[in-house]
């Protein structure tokens, strides 16, 4: 069998004091199908919890949109742990809405639910947007949370995000934030 052409495309490791955001190996695919699967992690997504099949087609999608677009998600892990907690970057998803947003950055966040409360998420993103600055230059970011997501909502709006437009995504109603190319993100509380 013949091997197909790899695009080489080193997935930066970005490091803050807690975190490393770091490519996708093939050992987050267990906790990754956990926290995918989990009710409190899913509860805000339109298809809910994700099938082994859907997340393994994920970490392949990860995996090419890094090599293809060089940017993408990275895993998140706690320092302190080696452990998987998460999962923060930019794509270009190409989403169908008006108005339409393609060729902007879309970043995107989640945790596994023990992993959330801790700040890690506002860490996460205050970080990404800092690669994000160099990698991409001053341009505009955005995000789509279902409206119910109200922590979601709170942490973007933390982060500099402002409501935007009130979409139709796929049937189902969703905000889009959009922030400027100045980051800001408001400390957050750890409890």
């Amino acid at each position: 069998m013949s091997e197909f052409p790899r695009l080489e495309t080193p997935i930066p490791v970005v490091e803050t004091e807690r975190l490393l955001l770091r490519g996708h190996r093939q050992d987050d695919f267990a906790p990754s199908i956990a926290m995918w699967t989990d009710p409190l992690v899913v509860r805000h997504l339109r298809s809910g919890s994700m099938s082994e099949e859907d997340v393994w087609t994920k970490f392949l999608r990860m995996a090419g949109h890094w090599a293809w677009m060089g940017f993408g998600n990275w895993a998140i892990e706690e320092k302190s742990t080696g452990r998987f907690v998460g999962e923060v970057g930019f794509v270009d998803r190409r989403r169908s809405v008006d108005p339409a947003l393609d060729g902007l950055p879309e970043i995107g966040w989640a945790l596994a639910s023990t992993a959330q409360g801790k700040g890690y998420a506002a860490e996460a993103i205050r970080e990404a947007h800092v690669w994000g600055a160099g990698h991409f230059g001053p341009v505009r970011t955005w995000c789509i949370i279902n409206p119910e997501n109200v922590p979601s909502i709170r942490l973007a709006q933390r982060c500099g995000y402002e409501e935007f437009a009130r979409v139709n995504y796929k049937g189902l109603p969703r905000v889009v934030f959009r922030r400027g190319e100045t980051f800001r993100c408001l400390s957050v509380r750890v409890a």
